[in-house]
């Protein structure tokens, strides 16, 4: 007797049968990373080494078989346009795209007004590709996650609209846009909270609340209707999580995604539902911390659901004894294609593409982007230092916070934030 197929594989099948586009909006300025975004988007950051905040969206998108993808770009975009057309590119033959797409003033002589706004000026992508569903992801976010099985529930559940949403502690509410679920049917939006001071806590945990991640699931028809609505409604901030989600909720069509069903292959139990915003300096080198610890909390090296990039023509990385024949070390540390260490130290620090650490210099704890070069017997200690930064021989940054202040640089939450290219006085 033949068996039935079992029940993932007929949700595939059902969710194959629909046509997805994904957007991903990737026009963010990016205020509170400054001066990473002095001069560029917030998602054309560098992360980790070789990749760029936007490449954890692309690849989360792709990985989950999404191969039509339009990103929305607005400031400072230059770069970020560069890195999506040199490294996203799909077999044509195929119909497979990732293009994009700046603002272009298709209804009025502004730039988008909000994330709502910017899916409303486009809304000739989604006429001319005809999606049955449309997937809506943010570009600013570290984690892991197959949209295919959240799209799977959205299509189970016969909502309109689908959020995504990830469990925090309650003492944490008033930080996040919080979820309400209806306590008979948790996986159905009750009511959709912006900071709120005393939440309820869930049905089956009632010390947590589900904080949306700001990646969601549409009907591609409902959500045409939901952002020409709101584009002429007075007092809205043309916003997905604070006007256009909402609005799917008072009509009892809003379902929710706990990111805790979500199954990467390859996931391991330390790094399994790791998400983090880096949306602050702190947070931005905290996540970078979780990757050199010698048990990352965020496993770059799980290659059945990888993260794709490109860097360019570089190099190996290259530890070589320096002058005097002194030993180079590098402990804990993420090592780019391209990397020279001559005779250096290097301790719990991610070195991006071309950076150079010259003989009896010492780098701890510290984040450095491409191009930067560390003289002899320099020291560096909990920095950021972006692109094409040089810092002299037997300089010192990050060691006393009044002499950094002193010479101009940032000095915030610990850490001492070097712009691109910054000169040392």
């Amino acid at each position: 007797m033949t068996s039935m197929p079992g029940t993932d594989f007929v949700r595939r099948r059902q969710n194959s049968r629909k046509k997805v586009l994904a957007i991903v909006l990737a026009g963010g300025e990016g205020k509170r990373l400054m001066p990473l975004t002095a001069d560029r988007a917030k998602p054309a950051v560098p992360f980790a080494g070789i990749y760029r905040l936007i490449d954890f969206a692309l690849s989360n998108v792709v990985n989950a078989g999404y191969l039509q993808v339009v990103v929305l770009t607005q400031y400072k975009s230059h770069s970020l346009d560069r890195h999506v057309t040199q490294t996203w590119r799909l077999s044509t033959m195929l119909g497979n795209y990732v293009a994009p797409v700046p603002a272009q003033q298709r209804v009025g002589k502004h730039w988008y007004l909000g994330s709502a706004d910017a899916i409303f000026q486009s809304l000739n992508l989604i006429r001319d590709e005809k999606p049955d569903i449309v997937v809506v992801v943010g570009a600013d976010h570290v984690y892991r996650m197959d949209f295919a099985q959240m799209v799977a529930q959205h299509i189970e559940s016969g909502a309109s609209a689908t959020v995504a949403a990830i469990r925090q502690p309650i003492g944490l509410a008033d930080q996040f846009g919080v979820i309400d679920v209806d306590p008979k049917d948790p996986a159905k939006i009750r009511e959709f909270l912006e900071k709120p001071k005393n939440p309820t806590g869930l049905p089956d945990s009632p010390h947590e609340v589900l904080a949306s991640m700001g990646n969601y699931v549409f009907d591609a028809d409902a959500l045409v209707a939901a952002v020409t609505d709101d584009a002429v409604m007075s007092g809205s901030a043309h916003d997905m999580g604070g006007d256009i989600v909402p609005a799917f909720v008072r009509k009892g069509e809003a379902g929710v995604y706990d990111f805790k069903d979500n199954d990467v292959p390859g996931a391991t139990e330390r790094d399994r539902g790791y998400w983090r915003d880096v949306g602050t300096l702190a947070s931005y080198y905290a996540a970078h911390m979780d990757v050199v610890a010698p048990l990352p909390v965020f496993n770059l090296y799980n290659f059945q659901w990888p993260i794709f990039t490109s860097y360019g023509p570089q190099p190996p990385a290259k530890l070589v004894r320096g002058d005097d024949h002194r030993i180079p070390v590098a402990e804990d540390t993420v090592l780019s294609p391209g990397v020279v260490v001559s005779g250096g130290r290097v301790y719990r620090s991610v070195l991006s593409p071309a950076v150079r650490v010259e003989t009896d210099a010492e780098v701890s704890d510290a984040v450095l982007l491409n191009g930067v070069r560390i003289g002899s017997g320099a020291v560096v200690r909990r920095a950021i230092l972006d692109k094409g930064v040089v810092v002299p021989p037997g300089a010192r940054i990050g060691v006393d916070p009044e002499e950094d202040l002193a010479h101009g640089f940032m000095v915030q939450d610990g850490l001492t934030i070097l712009g691109k290219e910054q000169p040392f006085p």
